[in-house]
């Protein structure tokens, strides 16, 4: 998963958080499969939701005539999934950097796209605060989220 940058207008932001939906479902892989029982379903929730932004995002950007960045055979996970404990902590970050990129969009736009920007910043920032309560650790919460530490 890249680190975001600065994008330089709506579209750009746009095409970007459609890039780190793409790593978000393809870094549930690895976690799904270190969890059991209800963080499991939880972690299916969770790709479901990104798979459905993703596919929002692309006929967005397509009926705009804009740029669709593509899919990644696969991505660089920031350290190994190897257990329960790794599994969550990477489910976490997942959702910051993701919330991150939603962020971006914000102040780039305005209506039904500033609307779905938030409503995908809340949505990521809420599940970053439930695999947080999962994993035991605290802060639960973050008081910008998507905002750089």
């Amino acid at each position: 998963m890249r680190q975001r940058q600065a994008p330089s207008g709506p579209a750009q932001a746009l095409a970007d958080a459609l890039s780190a939906e793409y790593a978000a479902i393809f870094a549930y892989g690895p976690i799904g499969v270190r969890l059991t029982d209800a963080a499991r379903t939880a972690a299916r929730r969770a790709e479901a939701a990104h798979r459905a932004r993703r596919d929002e995002l692309v006929l967005q950007l397509s009926a705009a005539g804009g740029q669709i960045p593509a899919d990644r055979a696969g991505y660089a996970l920031p350290f190994p999934v190897t257990d329960r404990a790794s599994a969550l902590r990477l489910a976490i970050e997942v959702e910051v950097r993701t919330a991150a990129y939603w962020r971006a969009v914000l102040p780039h736009t305005t209506g039904t796209d500033r609307n779905r920007a938030l409503a995908a910043l809340t949505d990521c920032a809420v599940r970053a605060t439930r695999w947080r309560r999962t994993a035991g650790t605290n802060p639960l919460t973050v008081p910008f989220p998507g905002r750089p530490t």
